[in-house]
């Protein structure tokens, strides 16, 4: 893997610690828009669920022998071997996740003297090469999704706008972004994505009005509520590729649209 002088790489991580805010749901389906317009696309899965490596991986997080918590405690000539080219999504490579990344963690808190910063060490040698680096990080605000935040040039912030719960612990995501900002001055907060979301719903309005107010950017785009997502989960494919019409399926194209406009990708 040799850089392209002069490429821009942009490194996303999409964090919030609420569990079921559709992290994973945004990174496999930007991530398939963005590859759309021919863009070279890397998912790194850093969550122990490995939701979105079980999505568009062709093989089983357990059988694959470097993972990203393999990649993490190790020396970075084992990124090439971390990463495939060769899954469900075209144009889309994975470095997958694992339940070891748990393990990896504690590893990383007792063994390594910058714990936060191992991923982006691990990683700087893919500028140049990818267009875009998505992060898809746990629900958690502890070491992983601090070594995504140091390691991103841009960070997206999933909202779960139909729940009353949408905005739970926000306040302490963004102490934490404020945090790393002292290792990462140049992360730049591309803004919240509002999830399932239901203009019509006092719920929605009220959610909408907590993130603006909270994280003081929002996407202009919002996504709604469809089953689409949970099938598309299951055939392991994008929602594009089950139904390219469906509202869903535009919106997530309007929001590789946005980003890359926003971010000069394209």
């Amino acid at each position: 893997m040799k850089p392209i002088e002069n490429k821009k790489t942009v490194v996303i991580a999409v964090a919030n610690h609420k569990g079921g805010c559709g992290k994973t749901t945004t990174v496999v389906n930007l991530a398939a828009e963005l590859a759309k317009m021919d863009l070279s696309v890397l998912v790194i899965d850093l969550d122990p669920q490995a939701n979105a490596s079980l999505h568009i991986g062709k093989k089983h997080p357990s059988e694959v022998p470097v993972t990203c918590a393999e990649l993490l405690l190790s020396d970075v000539e084992k990124l090439p071997q971390s990463i495939y080219d060769d899954t469900y999504i075209e144009g889309v490579s994975l470095i997958y996740g694992s339940l070891n990344l748990g393990k990896a963690e504690d590893e990383l808190k007792d063994e390594v003297p910058r714990p936060s910063e191992e991923l982006r060490e691990k990683i700087k040698n893919l500028h140049g090469i990818y267009d875009v680096i998505l992060i898809d990080c746990p629900p958690s605000l502890k070491l992983l999704t601090s070594n995504a935040l140091a390691a991103a040039t841009h960070l997206i912030i999933p909202i779960e706008s139909g729940s009353q719960y949408g905005m739970y612990g926000v306040t302490d995501l963004m102490k934490l972004v404020e945090k790393i900002k002292r290792i990462n001055p140049g992360l730049e907060l591309i803004g919240a994505l509002l999830i399932r979301h239901d203009a019509r719903q006092t719920v929605c309005k009220l959610i909408e009005a907590s993130a603006k107010e909270l994280i003081g950017k929002l996407i202009d785009v919002r996504i709604s509520t469809s089953t689409k997502v949970n099938q598309s989960a299951m055939a392991q494919t994008s929602v594009h590729d089950i139904d390219r019409t469906c509202k869903v399926s535009r919106e997530f194209k309007r929001l590789a649209d946005v980003i890359a406009k926003q971010l000069n990708l394209v």
